[in-house]
């Protein structure tokens, strides 16, 4: 389902639907948002870019893994077996 202006506000993470790196919404209108993000050179790039394209983005930072809450989860058991 396309982005909506509605669904999309200022200060969001987005994507590409095709890929590519996480955009730091900065502005919304109708039928576009105007998207910031960092080249892999550091360089700042700037553009409007269609609703339609954009999709909301799932970022997983360097503390978190596909298992992770499953093992805080065996830790916790392992510290409460430790203590009885």
């Amino acid at each position: 389902m396309p982005a909506k202006s509605g669904d999309v506000k200022p200060g969001d993470i987005v994507m590409l639907k095709s890929g590519g790196p996480a955009l730091t919404v900065a502005d919304v209108d109708d039928e576009t948002a105007e998207c910031v993000w960092l080249g892999d050179d550091g360089d700042l790039f700037r553009e409007k870019l269609p609703l339609v394209v954009l999709e909301s983005a799932v970022l997983v930072t360097g503390d978190e893994s596909e298992n992770g809450d499953e093992q805080e989860d065996e830790d916790d058991e392992e510290d409460a077996r430790d203590v009885a």
